[in-house]
């Protein structure tokens, strides 16, 4: 499982720093490449800790990407903020969907709560983190978040696949 903890917090970092560094756009890029990533690592933490402390482990988890994406760059303070805010309540949203699904084949129910997911985590981390509803910016995120997440729960799936 400390792979996935890694992946989520590395990818939580990655994401919150370039988009810090390159703007809003970028978001859009990192929603695909890293957020989604991390929406689908969740699942796989949820798993592992269900009923193991899964609750203060995940705010624990959310917070520590956030705080290490300030420390290591300061001028990120919104960023870190608004990413801590959305995941939070992405990943209360993901919870309950998830275990709404949890007897469903591993597809549906990693994707299925990824779109819910994704769609509070798009709604409310450009908002907070720009300063503003940014419509093209929370569609465009939305999309890619889903889109990552599919492409991701295949990698992670067939990783573990591999590994048995």
């Amino acid at each position: 499982m400390n792979r996935y903890v890694f992946m989520y917090l590395g990818a939580i970092v990655l994401a919150n720093l370039t988009t810090s560094i390159l703007g809003p756009g970028m978001s859009i890029v990192n929603a695909f490449l890293f957020i989604g990533l991390d929406l689908t690592s969740r699942d796989k933490l949820h798993e592992a800790w269900h009923g193991n402390g899964l609750i203060w482990k995940m705010a624990l988890l959310i917070g520590s990407g956030s705080l290490i994406s300030w420390a290591l760059n300061h001028n990120a303070a919104m960023i870190a903020l608004a990413s801590f805010v959305s995941f939070a309540v992405a990943a209360v949203i993901d919870t309950i969907a998830y275990q709404l699904l949890i007897k469903k084949p591993y597809a549906i129910k990693v994707n299925g709560s990824n779109v819910f997911s994704a769609l509070s985590d798009s709604l409310l981390f450009p908002t907070i983190a720009f300063g503003g509803f940014m419509p093209w910016i929370t569609l465009g995120q939305f999309i890619a978040k889903v889109g990552g997440g599919f492409v991701w729960s295949i990698i992670l799936r067939r990783r573990n696949d591999t590994t048995r």
